[in-house]
């Protein structure tokens, strides 16, 4: 399946990407892609995209990242709502304690019952 998605590029604390077409079978660090559709650099505040290009391959069945959405809906590429791109937090278990009435409860079950009287 064909997915765009954003490649890591630039130097170290330097945070640059490529918007990419490529398989969503392959790394993002493996460099085999398909198309270079547009280039997203948040240190300069600079946004580029090849609209066409990223309308074509989702009219051809390419599938967006999260991220990438909520970037296409900004630009108002893709009409639609923001997806939430966050990891999901699972809540913390805790752990119970062992009960102790368990083992009194047969004991009382156990017990004779007076008759009514």
């Amino acid at each position: 399946m064909l997915k765009i998605r954003l490649q890591r590029v630039g130097r170290k604390n330097v945070r640059t990407f490529r918007i990419v077409l490529t398989d969503s079978k392959n790394s993002t660090k493996s460099g085999r892609v398909h198309e270079i559709l547009g280039t997203y650099d948040l240190e300069n505040d600079k946004k580029e995209i090849a609209a066409d290009r990223v309308k074509y391959w989702i009219s051809k069945g390419a599938k967006t990242s999260d991220t990438v959405h909520n970037f296409l809906v900004d630009k108002k590429i893709v009409s639609g709502k923001k997806i939430n791109a966050l990891p999901r937090r699972t809540p913390i278990k805790k752990e119970e304690p062992k009960k102790e009435d368990e083992t009194a409860a047969p004991a009382a079950a156990a017990a004779p019952v007076a008759p009514a009287a």
